[in-house]
């Protein structure tokens, strides 16, 4: 059985809608792809709240977790990017560690 996930386009799409409309036009490429992926969310989500301060920041990023695809993506952008591992965790805003253990369960 597979767990329910939520629906983030039309979750943003209400944001957008009723918050903030004049920020729409600027997320409307995000909004009208098939399926948003983590980094997709992500991008949304500065996009239209702006950079969060460090204590919201820090309770976020407990809550996060990514699909196989999802860190598969992330460390596809690594390669092509030609990327160490401090940096690619400094852009997507993860741990070095965490970016350690996706390659070895997931490349190696």
């Amino acid at each position: 059985m597979e767990k329910a996930k939520p629906d983030y386009k039309r979750i943003y799409n209400d944001i957008l809608v009723k918050e903030f409309p004049e920020k729409k036009a600027n997320c409307q490429q995000l909004l009208q792809k098939e399926r948003l992926s983590v980094v997709d969310i992500l991008v949304l989500n500065e996009k239209i709240f702006g950079t969060p301060d460090k204590e919201t920041f820090v309770a976020n990023q407990r809550l996060r977790s990514f699909s196989k695809s999802d860190i598969l993506k992330i460390l596809d952008y690594q390669k092509k990017n030609k990327l160490n591992n401090f940096q690619l965790a400094s852009r997507f805003k993860l741990s070095r560690n965490t970016v350690s253990k996706w390659k070895k369960s997931f490349l190696i």
